[in-house]
């Protein structure tokens, strides 16, 4: 099904009609995005043919271009299909083409991260354009999908299983949706193997305990909830191609978000020692790091209580958080709201625009 990473055709309509409607948390989230640096069309796209990414980031050598470069391609083609704009769809398309015909090489310790996180935002939007717009050349397109095969696959194609299982995670997502965009089964399917039985950290049944500890929990609440986050756009995709991945282990995804979102709201919970894949970390411990949550809950919530009925209490106790965070009107007041500001919009979340795209009546 196409468009079918991320967005389908129905939830783009039903978002398209909130936002006509005036209706929030759209409305509101929708001139967001629209006073958004990089949804302009002023914004000017920065590609490498040589991308390092060492450990944390260093070497940053074009890192954070690719990254800059995906979450604006994926935010104007955003606004491409709720808004009916052209002028988005061609800055779009440029952004990919800019990569897709420079990019030769992304190397060093972090390249399998980089490629994970960033890869799966340039797929959506490539996907988007692909299936909404006439104006994406076919030239282009296989363009991008070389840069696709021959420069990302190979880098992710063998996971990293001994990883903290939000590297395993991140390739995930985006190798399920490039097996979208390339109408490939095989790639698809080795990403819907992988997260059900894979030898790695970030298969579902590695990456969680079955109570919903994570196997990063002891770790930083951050790093937990991207591979949170990475799993459920990885279940997203899969369940707009027809296949439930997210009732996988029993609702393992569920669980794993319910005892995260319960631990950043303040409350307490169990808490196991358990080694990762081959022992390679053996956290004693739960983090201390924990309040600042991730906007990524609106997906899991839609889908586990809006599709499914399941109650998922603590999981909307973070969505309605998440929500009045972003509308207390102070956002531009101080060091604590600027960085309120900065995690609904920056590189503190995967899909940026969780709440215009996720939220459910």
């Amino acid at each position: 099904m196409h468009p079918g990473i991320a967005h389908s055709a129905a939830r783009i309509e039903f978002v398209r009609a909130k936002i006509a409607a005036g209706e929030q948390p759209w409305a509101g989230e929708w001139k967001r995005l629209q006073d958004s640096r990089i949804a302009s069309l002023d914004y000017q796209p920065n590609p490498r043919a040589h991308v390092e990414r060492g450990p944390s980031n260093n070497p940053n050598i074009g890192s954070s271009e690719f990254s800059n470069d995906a979450a604006a391609a994926y935010t104007q083609s955003l606004r491409w299909v709720l808004s009916g704009d052209p002028q988005h769809a061609h800055k779009a398309a440029e952004i990919i083409d800019a990569w897709s015909s420079t990019l030769k090489t992304i190397t060093n310790h972090d390249a399998r991260l980089l490629v994970g996180m960033e890869g799966h935002l340039f797929c959506n939007a490539a996907e988007l354009l692909r299936h909404t717009w006439d104006g994406w050349p076919e030239a282009k397109q296989e363009q991008f999908r070389k840069m696709a095969r021959n420069v990302w696959y190979p880098i992710i194609k063998d996971f990293y299983p001994t990883a903290n299982g939000n590297w395993d995670a991140s390739m995930l997502q985006t190798m399920i949706a490039m097996g979208v965009f390339l109408d490939d089964r095989e790639m698809f399917d080795r990403a819907v193997n992988y997260f059900l039985d894979g030898e790695g950290n970030g298969a579902i049944g590695n990456y969680f305990n079955d109570f919903g500890e994570c196997q990063e929990s002891g770790r930083d609440q951050a790093h937990t909830q991207m591979g949170l986050e990475f799993l459920a756009n990885t279940c997203e995709t899969a369940w707009n191609q027809g296949i439930d991945l997210y009732a996988a282990k029993d609702n393992r995804l569920l669980l794993g978000f319910e005892y995260t979102a319960k631990y950043n709201l303040g409350f307490d919970v169990r808490y196991e020692p358990f080694r990762s894949v081959e022992g390679r970390y053996h956290y004693k411990q739960i983090s201390e790091d924990r309040g600042r949550l991730r906007p990524m809950y609106e997906r899991v919530y839609n889908h586990y209580y809006h599709r499914k009925g399941f109650p998922a209490e603590f999981t909307q106790q973070a969505v309605m958080k998440i929500r009045e965070g972003d509308r207390d009107g102070s956002r531009s007041r101080g060091r604590r709201n600027r960085n309120r500001r900065n995690n609904r919009e920056g590189g503190f979340s995967s899909l940026r625009w969780d709440t215009l795209m996720f939220a459910s009546e």
